[in-house]
Order: C-alpha cells, then sequence, then structure tokens
C-alpha cells in the first residue's frame, strides 16, 4: 500500500501484512467486514481528520495574512483553492487506501465513480435536464416561460442552468401578497436575470407561453348594474375587442389548427365573446378575447379605455357594491326634566 503526501511516498506494508480473517461478534460472522477492511476504514478516518485540520489552519493563515472584509475577492478564491485542493487529496488518499495492488481496477473505479454519482448528483440531473430540454422541445432561447417559480423570457441555455428575464404577472395570478418578487403587476420585464437549474424540469410544470400556440386567452370583467341596457354594455366590449385583440387573424387560425393536429384538444373560439353571470349587487360581463403572447399590457389598456369612453357616451355606469336601509327603529325625543320644569 503506498500514500503519497506532500511529495512524497509513504511505504504502509502493514495494510498488505494484516490477516484478511473474518471477524466474529458475540459468535455471528460479520460478512464483509475484516481486519483488512478494519485498519482502511482507520486510515481514512485519520486521513479525513487530517486533511480538515490542515484546511482549517491554512483558511486561519489566510485569514490572518490576508485580512480585510469578508466579502474581499481576495478571501474568497482563497477558500475556494483550499477547497478544491482539499477535496483532491481526501479522493485521492481514500482511493489509495481502498484500491491496493491485489485490488481489482474495476472494483475501484467503481467505488470512485459512486463516490463522484453521489456528490455531483444535482450536477448530473441538471446535464440530463438540459438533453431532455432539447429533445422534448420543452422550451428554447426566446421562449416566454413560467420555470421554477420565475416567469420570463428565457435568455440563455446552458448545460446546466437557464437565465431567464424575469417579468411580472396579472395580480390575480399572484399569491397574495406573499411573494415580494411582484411588484410588477404585468407581464413586462422586471429587470432582473434569474438563474435556474435545469433540473427543476423532473419537479415542477413548465408553461410555455411561446411553443405551439403564440396567442393567449385574456379576460375582462365588467360589473353592469342591473337597471342598465345590457345589450349595449355587451355591444360595447364586442367593439373594443375587435379592434385591439386578434380576430380574424390567419397566423392565428393556422396554429390552432397545427395544436389540433398534435393534440387531443377539444375545438376552441378565437372570437371575442360575452359571458354573463349573475351576482348578488350586479351583472358581471366577462369579456374573452385572444391576444399574442407579447404586449397583452397594451392590447388590455387598449380595451379598457374604448370600453370606458363608450360606457360613458352610452350612459352606463359600472356598478359597485350597495347596502339598502330597510328599516330603522322608533326614535324619541324628549326635553330635559330641569328644562320641563322651568317652563
Amino acid at each position: 500500500m503506498t500514500l503519497f503526501l506532500d511529495g512524497g511516498v509513504l511505504e504502509t506494508p502493514v495494510l498488505d501484512s494484516v490477516p484478511s480473517e473474518a471477524v466474529e461478534l458475540f459468535g455471528v460472522t460479520l460478512v464483509g467486514v475484516s481486519a483488512t477492511t478494519g485498519v482502511k476504514l482507520l486510515f481514512t478516518a485519520v486521513l479525513v481528520l487530517a486533511v480538515l485540520g490542515l484546511r482549517g489552519a491554512a483558511r486561519a493563515v489566510v485569514r490572518r495574512a490576508l485580512g480585510g472584509r469578508v466579502a474581499d475577492p481576495r478571501r474568497f478564491w482563497a477558500r475556494q483553492g483550499l477547497q478544491v485542493l482539499s477535496a483532491v487529496v481526501l479522493v485521492l488518499g481514500v482511493f489509495s487506501i481502498w484500491v491496493t495492488p491485489e485490488t481489482d481496477l474495476t472494483t475501484g473505479v467503481g467505488l470512485l465513480s459512486a463516490g463522484l454519482a453521489f456528490a455531483l448528483q444535482q450536477v448530473l440531473l441538471s446535464l440530463a435536464a438540459y438533453f431532455v430540454i432539447l429533445r422534448g422541445n420543452t422550451f428554447g432561447v426566446g421562449d416566454r416561460v413560467s420555470l421554477g417559480g420565475v416567469r420570463g423570457d428565457v435568455v440563455r441555455l446552458g448545460f446546466l442552468k437557464t437565465t431567464v428575464m424575469e417579468m411580472g404577472q396579472p395580480p390575480s395570478a399572484g399569491s397574495g401578497g406573499a411573494d415580494p418578487a411582484g411588484w410588477v403587476h404585468s407581464r413586462q420585464y422586471t429587470g432582473r436575470l434569474v438563474t435556474v437549474t435545469n433540473g427543476v424540469i423532473f419537479d415542477e410544470p413548465v408553461y410555455n407561453y411561446t411553443r405551439d400556440f403564440p396567442y393567449l386567452w385574456e379576460e375582462i370583467a365588467l360589473p353592469v348594474p342591473y337597471g342598465a341596457d345590457r345589450a349595449r354594455a355587451e355591444a360595447v366590449l364586442l367593439a373594443a375587442a375587435r379592434d385591439h385583440a386578434v380576430v380574424d387573424d390567419p397566423a392565428a387560425e393556422a396554429a390552432l389548427a397545427r395544436m389540433r393536429t398534435r393534440y387531443a384538444i377539444s375545438d376552441a373560439s378565437l372570437e371575442p365573446a360575452v359571458y354573463w353571470r349573475l351576482t348578488d349587487n350586479w351583472l358581471e360581463m366577462s369579456l374573452r378575447f385572444l391576444v399574442p403572447h407579447r404586449g397583452v399590457r397594451a392590447v388590455k389598456d387598449a380595451v379598457t379605455r374604448q370600453v370606458l369612453a363608450g360606457l360613458d357616451e352610452a350612459g352606463i355606469g359600472i356598478a359597485s357594491a350597495t347596502h339598502d336601509i330597510v328599516g330603522l327603529p322608533p326614535l324619541r325625543i324628549e326635553e330635559p326634566p330641569a328644562r320641563r320644569e322651568r317652563s
């Protein structure tokens, strides 16, 4: 057995000379455990403790030599160098202890491979996810996606990580204010680049706004008083949608036709529509229309402005919650006793 430490060679014939008889405990023979294995475990423990001790001493020397702030780049790179050096020494030392000349080389390679696979399981998972993303057409650079809790446009796709230009989200899609990152209340850039590991696709769903069908169905809900001209209000909503949404677009119809050939989806109408719903206080009219996957906020803004102008022109107000007082207790006003006596 040979150990390589600090450039020197340390011969350890004790490992090869130790008998390999099986070890018994309370008369029970322990399978796979021998005196040689025990000595190797002892050498491994000593090696780990020695490397950790030397690394701690080296870090203390580096801190004293460099000083400065904790965020000093020199201290950061010094720590990283010590970490890498310690890992290399541990791997080579453990490999040298457990793989002797009498050991089959494939056994050592198998042990080393198993250790690397365990230590780098997240890296291997992300690398495998990279090929799944490419092979399965999950998303690509330029697609608008929701990945790992981040919504935005994919600006870079690497072997291990995906970089997304983050965008906001409508208030209805948020988490009730629990998410501090959603200060932009629409699908527009926040200005932050977010890095997500590729392996997240195996644990969470991926929402793609672009692939196959680059359009979205949007809705605007309008509360209308029951006494208003409901037919005129519906006409105002439909006119605004036809002026600004995607209507009679051959590209949208072709994209929907391609979707039907690839997926088992039901019929979907691309025409604007208004749906009515009864509530306790007003009639809710929901305008449903098609928009491109980009520029949704501008389209909704234009539709909203035209709807408000059309309602004002028609003399139709927007309903709000009201409360009717159906009865009051009787009231009786009496003069103070002193005033009645004076009178």
